[in-house]
């Protein structure tokens, strides 16, 4: 993503007003991996700027990506998440506890429509998002394997 100030010219470059709240926002989104949700960026700003709405942050995040600089995501977690990382082909790993999203760098065979399925369509993108549980939202580990290198545990008698 691009930096805060040059964010700041490319709004002005096309013809946007860009006012300290969106200066705010800007700063909020660099080096954010996190895909946050219009909610999630708010909440950071308000840190910064108490006096920002969450409309201002909604205008400026639907700014943002009408001019290619993010990309509005549904993933599927009742919420737009928004991705700062838009030069890079990638797609997502989301957990199905948390919400978490991230980005997954993979090379795929290239992906087509079969023929007698494609019914006239021609595809311009594909996204493959993969579900699952984050590290932090699976069990624990200990509960599921045994330490190495120590001796088995006794059986148990069931008499």
């Amino acid at each position: 993503m691009r930096t805060p100030d040059e964010l700041t010219e490319r709004f002005r470059a096309a013809g946007r007003k860009v006012t300290a709240q969106r200066q705010c926002i800007f700063r909020v989104l660099q080096g954010d991996e996190t895909h946050p949700s219009a909610e999630d960026v708010h909440a950071r700003a308000v840190a910064d700027m108490e006096t920002i709405s969450l409309k201002t942050v909604y205008q400026t995040l639907h700014d943002l990506a009408e001019l290619g600089e993010i990309a509005a995501l549904d993933v599927g977690t009742g919420r737009t998440r928004f991705d700062p990382n838009v030069e890079d082909p990638h797609h997502h790993l989301v957990c199905e506890r948390c919400g978490r999203v991230r980005d997954l760098v993979a090379d795929f065979p290239e992906l087509t429509v079969p023929k007698g399925a494609d019914l006239g369509f021609r595809v311009g993108s594909a996204e493959i998002v993969f579900r699952g549980l984050c590290p932090e939202c699976q069990p624990t580990r200990a509960r599921r394997v045994r330490p190495t290198g120590g001796p088995r545990p006794a059986p148990t008698s069931s008499r």
